[in-house]
């Protein structure tokens, strides 16, 4: 099964901001490169509005996070298999 893990490249390092100890040493790895920033103007939006999208948002982020939701990860790719 696929998991996403955060971290940061410090150093010439990756460093996760949590593991669990159920992944195994030499465990093979992907790992996906993101903007720093974020472009606000490409999305219409000033620091202002971006502020309280994200305060409106975030009542949401509890149910986000829970495992059961991860089913809609790949909700495009598994819509089209039905």
């Amino acid at each position: 099964m696929f998991r996403t893990l955060q971290g940061v490249f410090r150093n010439g390092k990756i460093e996760l901001v949590e593991h669990g100890d159920e992944i195994a040493n030499e465990t093979p790895v992907l790992v996906t490169i993101l903007p720093v920033g974020l472009d606000l103007a490409a999305y219409d939006l000033d620091q202002a509005q971006a502020a309280d999208l994200r305060a409106r948002l975030a009542v949401f982020a509890a149910d986000w996070d829970q495992p059961e939701m991860d089913v809609y990860n790949d909700y495009d790719m598994a819509k089209q298999q039905i």
